[in-house]
Formats: structure tokens, sequence, C-alpha cells
């Protein structure tokens, strides 16, 4: 299963600089399949440890952070010998471990020839207790699930993804239909990499709920067996309002729909545990679409996306037979899926910063707003080929910008003030803004 991280572990395995690396992500996504294929195929050989399975190691680091006492440790419990450059030394769990985060500094300090990767759970990196974080002494690499674009080429599709990738558009249009078939699919299986090796061996859509109902289960356990015993009911508040949020025709989260008379602060520290998990993602409104936009972000007005939107359409039930209606899954929820989609899609550009814009009076709002490199980029999401434009022009007209984005249905097309770009290119928009300003 090809990954486009790969090139980003390529990089920091060849830099003199290199830290001990640590792959952040929601669970399920990924992460220990990566750490342990990267291993296998970049290096002479690595050393696994997962502190949550195997109890004789979890005490590795408590009696102190000797790193040729560390060393000896590990080649005693696996039989291999970490060599510098050669081993690639992966510590999964790494927050069951005590004081495992606090080593890595130690690590990076004295001794930085051995290649150390880690992962563990959000909530454990953030709120781990008894443990200093080693600030400025570990890299960080963000896994997600699975882009449009990265299913496609697990689909045995590299040829679809070629075309798009070269922006060869009136080659694209010729097999419109088979981007959109495929896209109806991931909308359904989503980018969890579990989810998305079953369908590619079997297309069995029973079979992939089973393992997102799955899934959600573990990711609902977790809840009562990380989180703060007070705030669990909020939490699976929070979670089980997602898609209810989305579906309304603003998407803004509105507290009062949790239940009546809900205020902020009430919710605040379970929307923070979720986003930690890296279960959810939070795009904050702007007030004024300038550079740079973090300066201009209204923290009380925001929308809440879940990790995959195959995860969210298994959290709504959503029938298989809808694949088989026309479009009818782009629209469904109001568009909800739609824009989750979306969204998905470009938060694994770290180039690209995310929000939204809506006008003051709210009679205009930009679904999404962008800043790339050193350019503000509206994005309007439209769930079919509906292509009435009426706040996007009205943006345009106000603002000015260099190029402004729809994607929908409709094939690609350029025109004076607007690029409509196809929801299953979606993925490509950071290389079709650079062709147009480069």
């Amino acid at each position: 299963m090809k990954r486009t991280v790969w090139s980003a572990l390529m990089d920091w395995k060849q830099d003199t600089r290199r830290k001990p690396l640590i792959l952040r992500g929601a669970r399920q996504t990924g992460k220990t399949w990566l750490m342990k294929e990267f291993a296998r195929l970049a290096y002479n050989n690595f050393v696994y440890l997962n502190f949550e399975e195997h109890q004789l190691i979890k005490d590795l680091f408590v009696k102190d952070f000797d790193i040729s006492r560390i060393l000896m440790a590990i080649y005693t419990f696996t039989g291999i010998k970490p060599e510098p450059g050669k081993t690639l030394i992966i510590f999964d769990e790494i927050q069951e471990a005590e004081r495992g985060l606090t080593a890595l500094k130690y690590f990076c300090e004295n001794a930085p020839e051995y290649h150390v990767m880690t992962a563990g759970s959000l909530l454990g990196i953030a709120l781990h207790p008894n443990t200093s974080f080693p600030v400025g002494k570990v890299d960080f690499l963000d896994v997600h699930p699975l882009t449009f674009i990265e299913f496609l080429e697990a689909m045995g599709e590299d040829r679809l993804v070629s075309l798009m990738q070269q922006q060869e558009w009136e080659v694209v249009i010729l097999f419109k239909t088979k981007y959109i078939d495929l896209l109806k699919l991931y909308y359904y299986v989503g980018g969890l990499p579990e989810a998305v090796a079953v369908f590619s061996e079997n297309r069995d859509f029973d079979e992939v709920r089973k393992i997102q109902r799955k899934i959600l289960f573990a990711y609902e356990q977790d809840f009562s067996k990380h989180a703060p015993f007070d705030i669990v009911p909020r939490i699976r508040m929070v979670w089980n309002a997602i898609p209810s949020q989305l579906a309304k025709e603003n998407r803004k989260f509105v507290y009062g729909l949790l239940k009546q008379g809900a205020r902020a602060k009430e919710f605040e520290l379970a929307i923070a545990w979720l986003m930690d998990c890296g279960l959810l993602h939070k795009v904050n409104r702007v007030s004024k679409p300038a550079l740079p936009l973090k300066v201009y972000e209204d923290f009380t007005m925001f929308k809440l996306f879940m990790v995959d939107v195959g995860l969210l359409t298994a959290m709504t039930a959503l029938d298989v037979k809808v694949l088989l209606e026309g479009n009818r899954i782009f629209e469904e929820f109001k568009g909800a899926l739609t824009e989750q989609y979306v969204l998905q899609q470009l938060i694994t550009d770290n180039n690209l910063m995310v929000n939204y814009w809506s006008s003051e009076r709210s009679d205009a709002e930009i679904d999404l707003l962008l800043q790339y490199r050193d350019r503000i980029v509206p994005v309007e999401v439209k769930a079919a080929e509906n292509l009435h434009a009426k706040s996007l022009r009205f943006f345009v007209q106000k603002y000015r910008p260099a190029v402004a984005v729809r994607t929908s249905m409709s094939d690609f097309r350029k025109e004076e003030w607007l690029a409509n770009l196809p929801l299953y290119a979606v993925g490509g928009l950071p290389g079709f803004l650079d062709k147009i300003w480069i």
C-alpha cells in the first residue's frame, strides 16, 4: 500500500540533523504498519518494542537514561543489536512506558547516530502524566487516513492518478465516469488502511462496514479508558453529534444542539480531548481574509469534521444502495459528506492552512479559505453540478483574490475569475495552484 508520507520518511532518514521521529495520528491510521514497512525496506534490520503489549519492558527508562544500558536491554529483549544508521529502533505506544517520551531527548542529545521512530495515541503524548515533553528534541510527522489519490493507487488505478497529477484535463474528462464511481466507493470505504486493504482484496461492502464499526467501538472504548471520568459523557455527546452538526446548512458547530442551554465552557475540554486523539479536525472562522490567516481566527465560531469520511458514513448507517442511485451520495446530509471529503484531502498538505470565512452578518460564507504560500484562496464546495456560487462571487468582487476555486461534479475549466476543479481532483489543488502562479 503506497503512502505519500513515504518521501517525508526518506527525507528524515537522510537528514544529518535528524532527531527521534514521532508519528502522530488517530488510532487505526496505519502508523505501526508504516514504521515496520519503512524499516523493512529502508534499513538492514529493525527492533520493535510495543510498550502496551510487552509488560517486561515498560520500565525500560525508569532507572536512568543511559543509552548504553537501554541499547543493551533492547538487544537482550529482541536479540537484535542496534547499529547506528543500519537499524531502525521503533518504540510503539510509547506513552505506556514511564518516562518514555523524556528518553527521546537523550537519544537526540547523547546518541544522535541511532535512528529512533515512535508512535502512540495523541492523547498519551499530549497528556501523559509525570513526564516532561522533549521540546525541540524530536521531529514530527502526521499520519492521516488514505487520501483519494492513495485510495486509487490501492485499487490499482495508478494510471488514473498519473493523469490527474499531470493535469491532462482533456483526457481526464474521457474517464470522468470511472473517477466518479471510484469516488463514490471512497465516500463509503473511507481511508482507514484496514478498510481499504479488505475492500481492495474482495470488494465486500459488508466486511468494510464491520471493520468500521469495530473501529468506532474501539474509539468509544478509548473514551472510557483514557479520558477523565467526569468528561466522558460530554465527549460522547460531542462525538455522536458530529453527523447532525455537519448536516446543518452552514456546518457551524452549535453547542445548543448538544443539549438545551449548553455553553462552550461545558464542552471545550471534551472537544480538545477528541482533537488531541486526532479524531476531530477543527476549522475556525476567520474574520478577515488577509495574511496571515492565523491572526484573524475567530475561535468562537468553528466547524468540526471527523477523521475519516468512511467512518462518517458508518456512523450514519448510510446504506450501500445510495452508491447506486446516480450522484445522490455526494448530496447526502446537504452535502456534508462532500465537505468532509474535501477537508480530508486538503489537511494532509502541510503547506495549506485551512479556515472558513463568513461575513459579519452571516449573509455570505466561503466553505473553506486556504492560505497557500503567500496567497489566500477561497474554495467553494458544491456537492453536485449546481454551479451557483453567489457567496464566492461576492467574496471575489470584494477582496479580489488572485484565484478562486469551486470544486464540484462539473468538469475542469478555467474562467476569468474562477477555476472549477472536479471533486475527484481536489487532492491535486496545491499542484494546480503552483501551475497557475509559477
